[in-house]
């Protein structure tokens, strides 16, 4: 299992009696000063050797293979190996966490990806992993703030930007899906993906003709698109069940 970075901060309370010089025999009452709060330093990271390392590198490799076989839980027994071998390795812990969440472990999946953004609070693969694990799970508002942060670090981020075409028009917020969308269908024109997601986004504004044009590329980049039972597949990427409904309605009416 992973090891988390702890920090520790003990605290010790010295109580000083300071005692007044007596005159004329008599003496006055001790007086305490105040508690002094003192902090230890941060535990410095324990380094990772080159041995650890490379059992690491190994160990995730493994994990990829078999994820690419579909053995997701040796998948995920590697990749959680991987990760205690080298507990801050980018890499790993984005893997681990997008595993997990490929087999619905959804809090395990955005605790792998919190704890890469803790390494690295600028890592663009962990914000654009955490914010589909956000949009699948319905968690709209995160998934709209961390794809919109992935963008803010990288323009051409064509994986925030369908996403937050489907995250906004869940919120029926069609303007924003329609302006991310666009830019999700310039950055990647040969996935169908986004010009289905765009499809959805003029159907809400009852901009049909539109909307079946959009649609209508993604039939001529993949033919399956005209099937209605394919439609099926747009779990995967993203689209709730109420969106590959609607999806299917466009379909239906082309």
């Amino acid at each position: 299992m992973i090891k988390y970075q702890a920090y520790y901060f003990i605290l010790f309370s010295l109580i000083i009696p300071l005692c007044i010089g007596c005159q004329n025999n008599s003496s006055s009452p001790s007086v305490e000063s105040p508690p002094v709060v003192v902090s230890s330093p941060t535990p410095p990271i324990k380094p990772v050797s080159p041995e650890d390392k490379k059992k690491a590198a190994n160990l995730r490799q493994m994990g990829l293979n078999y994820r690419q076989q579909g053995q997701i839980q040796k998948a995920i027994d590697s990749l959680e190996e991987s990760v205690t071998f080298d507990p801050q390795n980018l890499s790993g812990l984005v893997v681990l966490g997008w595993t997990y969440h490929l087999n619905k472990q959804a809090d395990k999946a955005k605790e792998n990806l919190q704890n890469a953004l803790e390494v690295d609070n600028n890592h663009v693969p962990a914000l654009n992993a955490l914010g589909i694990v956000y949009l699948v799970n319905n968690e709209l508002d995160k998934a709209v703030e961390t794809h919109s942060k992935a963008i803010n670090l990288k323009s051409d981020n064509e994986i925030a930007h369908y996403n937050l075409s489907l995250a906004y028009h869940r919120l029926q917020q069609s303007e924003q899906a329609e302006i991310h969308g666009k830019q999700a269908t310039q950055l990647e024109p040969h996935n169908p993906h986004p010009w289905v997601a765009l499809a959805l986004v003029y159907q809400q504004k009852n901009e049909l003709e539109l909307s079946k044009k959009n649609y209508q590329q993604a039939i001529a980049l993949d033919s399956r698109y005209r099937q209605i039972e394919f439609l099926n597949h747009l779990e995967q990427a993203g689209f709730s069940q109420e969106q590959i409904e609607q999806t299917k309605q466009i379909l239906t009416n082309l």
